[in-house]
């Protein structure tokens, strides 16, 4: 199982220093929020990424990929009913994947709840078709690039738009293009789903291609009431051969406590696990 972690916890340190404590605490990938780079990465010199990318190299660590695609940005929209909105967010969505591949990034997810949720007057209805037209665009170019984006369902508290696996899949579905696929994440799943993630895992499995952990707490792994065993479980059975991702909210206990402790618990998990097959 490969483990990587969500950087923009390291709020604050140079990304030279965050690689090196990324890397000893045992990861070896990397996942990169945007707005930590810049408030629109079009203004950026492409240098930037070859830099960070070579930073990384050198502490072992790979650059996945992307999150928080459209955060503190302006003037983008996943689900506006204003076309000139949506072929600006497909364009920069096009950009950021052209970013990922300088990174050495293969996957993008696309949470972003501020820039999909209803607008007045829009329907869901109205909302996929919108969100399918900017996706549509996008995706040949995501494809060329070798970048798949991941569409991740979030909890009513966050978004009206997308809140769970079921709903993703209308838009996977309806796309039917090898470069949009779906993201799962353990605190979404806990709010905003009827059933277990195990099941929502097995069922899944044909179409998700990265996966986040952390707990309803807003901390890693471990950190809080949700028991890891059988969700690692369900992801092997699975045969899920994605990144798994530790993302947190709150960076309160400290940004190397949470990256050891979150690693450290998975780990032992899969000890368990492991021992429990061999029994």
């Amino acid at each position: 199982m490969k483990f990587a972690i969500c950087h923009e916890l390291y709020e604050n340190t140079d990304w030279a220093t965050q690689c090196r404590r990324i890397a000893e605490a045992g990861y070896t990938g990397i996942e990169v929020a945007p707005f930590t780079i810049g408030p629109d990465l079009r203004a950026v010199d492409r240098s930037v990424f070859s830099n960070m990318r070579a930073e990384a190299t050198r502490h072992g660590l790979e650059v996945i990929g992307l999150h928080w695609l459209l955060a503190k940005t302006t003037g983008l929209y996943l689900t506006s009913p204003d076309r000139e909105t949506r072929r600006r967010t497909s364009d920069y969505l096009i950009f950021l994947a052209e970013t990922c591949h300088w990174l050495g990034g293969s996957l993008m997810v696309f949470g972003s709840p501020a820039q999909r949720n209803l607008l007045p007057g829009v329907s869901r209805e109205q909302a996929v078709d919108f969100a399918c037209d900017v996706f549509a665009a996008a995706a040949p170019k995501f494809a060329e690039l070798g970048v798949t984006l991941c569409l991740e369902p979030l909890t009513p508290k966050e978004t009206d738009f997308l809140n769970t696996c079921e709903s993703a899949m209308e838009i996977i579905n309806r796309l039917q293009h090898p470069a949009i696929m779906l993201h799962q994440d353990v605190k979404a799943m806990l709010g905003g789903e009827q059933e277990s993630i195990p099941t929502l895992i097995h069922r899944h499995r044909d179409h998700c291609r990265h996966f986040h952990v952390n707990d309803s707490n807003l901390l890693g792994p471990g950190m809080g009431p949700t028991d890891y065993h059988p969700i690692l479980q369900a992801l092997q059975q699975s045969g899920y051969a994605g990144w798994v991702s530790v993302e947190v909210f709150d960076y309160a206990p400290g940004a190397q406590n949470i990256a050891v402790q979150s690693i450290s618990y998975m780990k032992q998990v899969l000890a368990d696990l492991a021992s429990t097959e061999t029994r």
